[in-house]
Parts: structure tokens; C-alpha cells; sequence
């Protein structure tokens, strides 16, 4: 008797342990259920940050820099000079357009245009607007009127494609402007408008801002994802170069001003901030600012006299506040040219803006041999362009020995899983589909997975059933991804 009562003490206690450990697992499951998925609908989504990202397993983000190209304008005309910066670089219905700031000396400023149909041979329209030395034969679009030369000191214009926006205002700009407040002569930030980027006028007398330093490359876009312009610019901060924020739903009337939240990185002098809402994905931010390094005075060896060294960085928001800066090295380095170390702080400052210029490559392009003139020693103050794959700012790297990575909770519209990625000749990419508890879906599970290698922009993922993932859609699910040698920079839903 007292054995089997020992015995079924024993069955109780390992029932009750398995109970237990049945009830915990429950638990576990369903807290892991209620986690909220991230409904990315069909849209493309970057892996510029860990926004997507779950887990990675010998894995990690990678940032790509440009590769240069050639040099593709030479500010060398009577009315530029080097000092020519401030460069806006935009699509235009069918063609490219560039702005930038001409005026040798700064004693009287120019804002100038380009145009280009491919982005590499850039030409100067004669617009017959504003004299230069007694002939209007220049492609001068602005100049500060009387002794407001402020006006073209940093003149940055942006297509509004606000859809109630009146034709006469399609193009707008800000710039940098002197006017007396409180007593007091003050900079503040002037607004522009134009009906064809050409032909400019001022929207009001009165300034939009005038909270801040705005003596660099401010900047505004129409941010479609969020319905709001939202407007960029300098001011110093805790001793540095540091960039605000302020937001509109007019262009006239504008929230008070916020700091741009760089998380728990170091804060760095941002000359400029060059940030864009990315028009493949314009919910996200990315942002190219050019980095001063003041306290540099010395090269090698070899001593210079220079007001600092300068290079770009990059960085990302999924808000247009909080800034991701995974990446504290240089996006863009001033490289061999002797030039571009020190001589002047404007050296190595991408142009704001970037444009697809093919179907597999976006083009950026930054200032050179700036402070320099024409001195027969190759340097002629300049812009060069420089290239990413397309989507091709940061990857989800795995190296040879393989790695893997795991999707948040996702929620999606469409059809098929798009990816841009790129492998070596041994490497691969493998996509599983699992359930938000982590278990591989039937059909789509590592199994059933097609392996991909090879380099494309948009390949679409298969199974052994095939690539419609349509079942799945507004269904919470993780994609596993398994990598060898492979970079994977973007994915997408497409309907």
C-alpha cells in the first residue's frame, strides 16, 4: 500500500511538472501572439536600420559607400568661381536639374541653374534673367536685390508636389535673409516661389523662421507619407554645427522648432544635414550630412593652413526626428585628391539630393576643390558623381560561413516577396515564411524554398508550389532569411 501511494505521489508530481511546463509554454506563445506586427502593406522597405529586424545570427548591416565617377561640372564660368556650393540636385518632368550658388568672392552672390539629361553632361541654359559685367547671356536664376546679397547665399529650391498646390507656386524655395526684429538685425529664413523654377519671387515679406542659424544648406520637402513640409536647417548646439526641425501644413506657417534626436551617439558638427525623403520609399528618411571636423589642422606630415577637414556621413529616421546613426565612419571620404583635405570647409559636401540615373543605379554627387581656382593644377572647384546600386545604402550582410536573419512581426498586401540582393558565385539566399509563433508555414517553409544566387533589383522569391504568397497576406508572419557570401538590401510585397 505504501509503495503504490509512493508511486502515485511520483505520477502526480511529474503530471502536474508537465502541466506546468505545458501551462508556461502556453503562456509564452500567447504573450509572443499579442506582440503588434508591423504592417508594411506593399510598400518597399530598406534594411538602413533594424526597424525589420527580429534577430540576426552571424549576420549584421552593412553600410556601402559610393563609388566615384567622373567629374560632371566644373564651376569655372566668370560669374562661379570657388566658392560655388549648395548644390540642389532634382528630377524635373523629363530632364535633370541642378542649383547651386555662384559668386566668387561672396561680395555679390548668384544662384545659378544646370541642366542635364542624364545626369553626367550638365549644361548652362542662357535664361537672359540678370546681368553679369553688362551681358544677361548666364544662367543666373537670382541674386539678392540692392544689398540683400543674402538671398543667393544658400538658395535651395524643391518641386512641390503637394496636389493642391497652385501652379504658380509648383516650385519653392528658402534661403538665408537679414531682417530687423525686435530692433535687432536678425537671419532669418526667406520663402521663394516659382511657377517653373526659372522665374522667382518672393512668397511674402515676412520670413517663414526665424529660430535659427541658417547659415548653410537648409533645406525643404513635401513629405507625402506624413502629408506636412517639413524644413531642415542649422543651428548651433552645446558647441556644435547641429540641424532643427521645424514642420507646416501652408509653407507659411511653421511649429517651433525641435532638435533632431541622434540617440546615444556622439553629437558631431553637421555643416549640412542633405536630407531627403527616399523616392522609392518616402516614408523613410535618409540623410547626408557633411561632416566638419574643426580642430583638424594637419594632413601626414605635412602641415596645413586650413579651417578644418570635412567628410559625409550618412544616417536614416523612420520619423524625421529620431536618427538612426548605426554608421559613425565616413559615408563618402575625401580619397587621394590632396585637394580635398582642408583648404576649405566645403570640400566633400554632397549635393542635396539623389536621382536614379538607370535602372540599377542612383547617382550622388559631391563638391570638390572647393576654395580653389582655376591655378593650372588640376583644381578647378568641381562636382563629382558618385554611385549605389539602387536601394543600395545598407545591406543585411552574411559572409561566407553563412548567417541568418528573422523579421519582426510583419503584416502585408500582395502577391509576391520581391527582394534586391547580391551573392557571390558560391553564395545564396534562402526565404522561409513562418507563423508569428515561429513555426515554419507548410508550403513555404526552408524545405520547400527555392535557393536564390546572382545579383538583381527586384527577384521574386519562389517555393517549390510556386511564388504566390497571397494566402498569407493580412496574416501576422515572420520571414526567416538563410545567407551565405550574400548581401540583401530591400524587400517588397508587390501586388
Amino acid at each position: 500500500m505504501v509503495e503504490s501511494l509512493s508511486i502515485l505521489r511520483k505520477m502526480f508530481v511529474i503530471v502536474t511538472a508537465w502541466f506546468t511546463s505545458l501551462y508556461s509554454s502556453a503562456c509564452a506563445l500567447e504573450m509572443k501572439s499579442v506582440s503588434i506586427p508591423r504592417n508594411i502593406g506593399s510598400r518597399l522597405e530598406l534594411f538602413v536600420d533594424d526597424w525589420l529586424i527580429e534577430t540576426m545570427s552571424n549576420t549584421r548591416l552593412k553600410m556601402h559607400t559610393p563609388v566615384k565617377k567622373e567629374v560632371v561640372f566644373n564651376f569655372d564660368a566668370p560669374w562661379e568661381g570657388g566658392l560655388s556650393t549648395y548644390v540642389t540636385i532634382m528630377i524635373d518632368q523629363d530632364h535633370f536639374r541642378m542649383y547651386y550658388r555662384g559668386g566668387g568672392d561672396l561680395s555679390r552672390e548668384y544662384t545659378c541653374l544646370a541642366e542635364s539629361q542624364d545626369g553626367i553632361r550638365w549644361t548652362r541654359p542662357s535664361l537672359g534673367l540678370f546681368d553679369f559685367n553688362g551681358s544677361k547671356n548666364n544662367n543666373i536664376i537670382w541674386t539678392g536685390q540692392k544689398k540683400a546679397y543674402w538671398e543667393s547665399h544658400n538658395f535651395s529650391p524643391f518641386k512641390d508636389t503637394h496636389p493642391d498646390t497652385p501652379s504658380s507656386e509648383r516650385y519653392k524655395a528658402v534661403t538665408l535673409g537679414r531682417q530687423v526684429i525686435d530692433g535687432e538685425r536678425q537671419k532669418v529664413l526667406l520663402a521663394f516661389v516659382s511657377p517653373d523654377g526659372i522665374n522667382w519671387r518672393r512668397l511674402q515679406d515676412e520670413p517663414i523662421i526665424t529660430e535659427g542659424s541658417f547659415d548653410s544648406h537648409n533645406t525643404v520637402i513635401w513629405d507625402s507619407a506624413r502629408q506636412q513640409y517639413a524644413c531642415y536647417f542649422r543651428q548651433g548646439r552645446d558647441g556644435k554645427r547641429s540641424v532643427r526641425r521645424s514642420i507646416s501644413n501652408d509653407f507659411i506657417h511653421w511649429s517651433q522648432p525641435e532638435w533632431l534626436d541622434f540617440g546615444p551617439s556622439p553629437l558631431e558638427h553637421f555643416y549640412t544635414n542633405g536630407i531627403i525623403a527616399y523616392f522609392r520609399a518616402p516614408h523613410i528618411y535618409l540623410g547626408f550630412p557633411m561632416r566638419f571636423v574643426p580642430e583638424r589642422t594637419r594632413v601626414g606630415v605635412e602641415e596645413r593652413k586650413t579651417d578644418g577637414l570635412s567628410d559625409a556621413v550618412f544616417m536614416s529616421s523612420r520619423d524625421g526626428i529620431r536618427w538612426d546613426r548605426t554608421f559613425m565612419e565616413a559615408f563618402i571620404r575625401p580619397g587621394l585628391n590632396e585637394a580635398n583635405w582642408g583648404g576649405a570647409h566645403g570640400n566633400n559636401t554632397p549635393a542635396w539630393g539623389i536621382i536614379q540615373t538607370s535602372d540599377r543605379e542612383i547617382s550622388l554627387y559631391v563638391s570638390e576643390n572647393y576654395g580653389h581656382y582655376p591655378d593650372g593644377a588640376n583644381r578647378v572647384p568641381c562636382l563629382r558623381r558618385s554611385v549605389v546600386r539602387v536601394d543600395g545604402f545598407v545591406s543585411v550582410n552574411a559572409p561566407y560561413d553563412g548567417g541568418q536573419m528573422l523579421t519582426k512581426s510583419l503584416i502585408f498586401k500582395g502577391t509576391q516577396l520581391t527582394i534586391d540582393y547580391s551573392t557571390s558565385a558560391v553564395g545564396s539566399i534562402t526565404v522561409e515564411i513562418q507563423d508569428q509563433l515561429g513555426v515554419a508555414i507548410p508550403g513555404f517553409a526552408f524545405t520547400d524554398a527555392i535557393e536564390i544566387y546572382g545579383d538583381e533589383i527586384e527577384r521574386v522569391v519562389s517555393w517549390k508550389h510556386g511564388n504566390d504568397v497571397s494566402q498569407l497576406a493580412a496574416r501576422p508572419i515572420c520571414l526567416r532569411f538563410v545567407m551565405k557570401d550574400a548581401d540583401l538590401y530591400s524587400i517588397r510585397l508587390v501586388r
